[in-house]
């Protein structure tokens, strides 16, 4: 599971048929304080998140067990919306 930053969306108008109505979003990984790391990506959203939001997510086959992702051809979901983190110094 990754902390991520939601920083823009992806329109399809054709895409397989597992994932219409799907929204799909371009996130970026971050670190617990916010600095982002590695490379962009493209998931699928599960939670209702919006542009801005640091969310979690999950990739590869743990990204098709998410609710309504069964069967379909996705390789990360955004699974929850995160409210706080908190790291002792």
């Amino acid at each position: 599971m990754l902390l991520a930053k939601i920083v823009g969306t992806v329109v399809a108008t054709r895409k397989d048929p597992g994932l219409v109505s799907s929204k799909l979003l371009i996130v970026r990984p971050v670190d617990p304080k916010g600095k982002a790391e590695g490379s962009y990506l493209v998931a699928v959203d599960t939670v209702d998140a919006g542009v801005g939001e640091t969310v979690l997510i999950v990739s590869g086959s743990s990204a098709r067990m998410a609710t309504g992702m069964k069967d379909c051809p996705i390789d990360a979901a955004i699974v929850g919306i995160v409210d706080t983190i908190d790291v002792p110094s």
